[in-house]
């Protein structure tokens, strides 16, 4: 065994801070990559079907909202439960997440992340204390009521406790990007936007601060660099583009498909999934976000209004006259930096090989002999 295979084998198994932060790591991604094909549907109908999609549809559109606010979430905890507790974790995992969900008015990826596989584990715990305790005929009463009345009680307190701390940190963000702003600071905002977007707050953020205040820009200098912090597409790409080149099996499968819905589409949240799976990539969001911002500082970028998708064609769509050429610079800055970081901290590489040689090893160790 190579010192490097020695090294990671260590990381995997012991007890250190960087074994447990991968340990972290790697059940987050858990309950990500296996729905990465849900976020890839939604984000295709998106990008079609909005009213500012390639071909708005009354209809078609209904499935949107559903879709990120409840059928993503409810996946997303229903694997989380599955991976603490098998089929019963799904179950109450996916009965606390709807407590959750109903709890706020964004979508609860967070919350999904944390009640699931915290449910599952509630139902593990109390079920040990009548295990072989149960008489012959009362097994599947004692195990649906177990369910039923341990997942009622976590709807209701998720419900009760996620909305308000939700509102609470996009009310904490807003008010930190308005410092921000007020305090001409504005590369610094992508150290709070980016995080926030990742958690699906983008669009509280963006319609709540960022809007409102570029508007009156507009109104006083015919353009808004505000309306391009938390709408330019350059980091996303980037980070897309890392995993395409050098991600884990699955995320590199899936990374084509997003960067198109991503980039042209203008539905960023088809890449908060990888930043999740991956959460140190946060680092590389943060720095592509700072560098089109510092872009657009130095050279006096800005849009007439708010893109909404944040596409590369809203982009073209929305920048003022003689203001192309900006705009490209700081899409193209942004992503350049967002991809180097990103892969640098993907290893180039080095890291996907080594998770994919242990879930192929793993994968022998279960294998049934024939």
């Amino acid at each position: 065994m190579s010192a490097t295979d020695m090294q990671a084998k260590k990381n995997r198994e012991g007890s250190g801070a960087s074994a447990q932060i991968q340990r972290v790591g790697r059940f987050l991604s858990g309950m990500i990559m296996p729905n990465i094909g849900a976020f890839i549907a939604w984000g295709l109908i998106t990008a079609m079907f909005i009213g500012t999609g390639w071909v708005p549809s009354e209809k078609f559109v209904l499935l949107v909202d559903p879709m990120i606010l409840y059928l993503l979430p409810l996946l997303i905890g229903y694997t989380g439960g599955r991976m603490v507790y098998g089929q019963r974790g799904a179950v109450i995992g996916a009965i606390a997440t709807v407590g959750v969900v109903v709890g706020s008015d964004v979508p609860m990826f967070l919350g999904a992340m944390a009640m699931g596989p915290f449910a599952a584990w509630c139902l593990k715990q109390v079920e040990k204390l009548w295990a072989d305790k149960i008489k012959p005929g009362f097994e599947m009463l004692v195990d649906n009521f177990s369910i039923g009345i341990l997942g009622a009680g976590l709807a209701m307190f998720g419900q009760w406790l996620i909305g308000p701390v939700v509102s609470k940190l996009v009310e904490w963000a807003g008010n930190g990007v308005d410092v921000l702003v007020e305090n001409n600071l504005l590369p610094l905002a992508s150290i709070i936007v980016e995080p926030a977007k990742v958690l699906f707050l983008n669009n509280a953020i963006n319609h709540g601060v960022f809007t409102p205040l570029g508007a009156q820009e507009v109104l006083e200098d015919g353009k808004s660099l505000l309306f391009m912090i938390e709408s330019n597409p350059g980091p996303g790409l980037g980070i897309l583009v890392a995993f395409m080149l050098f991600g884990p099996r699955m995320l590199k499968a899936a990374a084509p498909s997003a960067i198109i819905i991503h980039f042209f589409g203008g539905i960023h949240e088809v890449y908060f999934p990888f930043v999740l799976a991956k959460p140190k990539m946060i680092i590389a969001a943060i720095a592509g976000g700072m560098t089109g911002v510092l872009t657009g500082t130095l050279f006096n970028g800005g849009l007439v209004s708010a893109p909404s998708p944040g596409s590369i064609f809203a982009y073209f769509t929305f920048t003022p006259p003689g203001g192309h050429v900006v705009m490209l610079l700081q899409v193209i800055l942004a992503a350049a930096v967002s991809f180097a970081v990103a892969s640098f901290l993907l290893g180039f590489g080095r890291e996907a090989k080594r998770e994919n040689e242990a879930e192929e090893g793993a994968s022998e160790t279960t294998a049934v002999p024939a």
